[in-house]
């Protein structure tokens, strides 16, 4: 018995919604060219929509612009929403993170050096959250940005638009980035850089900062970082330390923008003496924290 008409129709409908998403609706299209550079503030960089092989069309390389080098450096959210963190290991897009925003449309930012989380993890961004750093994981050979704009149907956007430059097909252009230029605002939580399941349950104030201590209880581990709240984004000489009472102390000291640390260690039920420095101002608290 063959099936009624109206059915067949249906499901030819369906077929080709899978086979041939929709284009961005007028919407969708105003909301994606709100993008911003996936960059730092001023940062300058080629966007490459290269033809006719790129995979998949459409979607943009992110390369090396005069003497300033791309490999290292700090991925952000191009607008808000909801990130999700994958790793396709030594193939594809390697490590790699997808954002989905409110209209539904998403981006995707792939081989990714580092993630701010774990493969499987995820958390809310806002336009300008740090999201990782640029590498050359999955499959490729030379370190870049590889970033895609999709519809909510999951359609490319073949001419997308960040920071105001509209990249076509068979085009590369210079964009300088105006993300997280708003300001002295640390674009960074002390959550996110310690990652998932921990939370903050002291903190002491350092001129020009603030350093954190958080908690995980579901692994017992205790996570120091300094974060910057002015000069953010200048490199100056900044440290965590953390110290489980009986056992040696662990510090990143170095010259930061944004944060000293994370500083992981073991400790529960024992009792933990941290802190950190930016520049000349320091703190050291004393053995607390003895449950946590």
């Amino acid at each position: 018995m063959s099936a009624p008409r109206p059915m067949i129709i249906a499901l030819l409908v369906g077929l080709a919604a899978v086979l041939f998403p929709q284009a961005a609706s007028a919407r969708e299209t105003t909301a994606m060219a709100s993008h911003k550079s996936p960059f730092n503030c001023g940062k300058t960089f080629y966007a490459n929509n290269w033809t006719p092989t790129h995979n998949p069309s459409g979607s943009i390389d992110w390369q090396t612009y005069g003497g300033d080098a791309v490999n290292g450096e700090t991925v952000r959210a191009t607008a808000a929403g909801t990130a999700s963190f994958h790793n396709a290991g030594s193939t594809s897009y390697g490590q790699w993170v997808e954002i989905r925003h409110s209209d539904g449309t998403r981006t995707r930012y792939a081989h990714l050096a580092t993630m701010v989380r774990a493969a499987g993890g995820s958390m809310s961004v806002s336009q300008g959250t740090a999201i990782g750093t640029v590498g050359a994981t999955g499959g490729t050979n030379a370190p870049h940005l590889h970033y895609e704009q999709r519809t909510s149907t999951g359609a490319m956007d073949t001419s997308p638009t960040v920071d105001g430059v509209t990249i076509s097909l068979g085009q590369k252009k210079a964009v300088t980035s105006t993300n997280s230029c708003g300001g002295s605002s640390n674009p960074y939580t002390p959550a996110e850089v310690c990652g998932s399941g921990y939370g903050v349950i002291d903190s002491a104030a350092l001129t020009g900062g603030r350093v954190y201590l958080l908690y995980n209880s579901g692994n017992g581990y205790n996570c120091v970082v300094t974060l910057k709240t002015s000069g953010v984004g200048t490199a100056s000489s900044m440290s965590a330390f953390l110290e489980p009472q009986g056992a040696s102390r662990t510090t990143d000291s170095g010259s930061y923008g944004y944060y000293a640390g994370p500083v992981k260690r073991s400790a529960p039920g024992q009792c933990v003496k941290w802190g950190g420095s930016i520049g000349s101002s320091s703190y050291t608290s004393p053995f607390e924290h003895c449950g946590s």
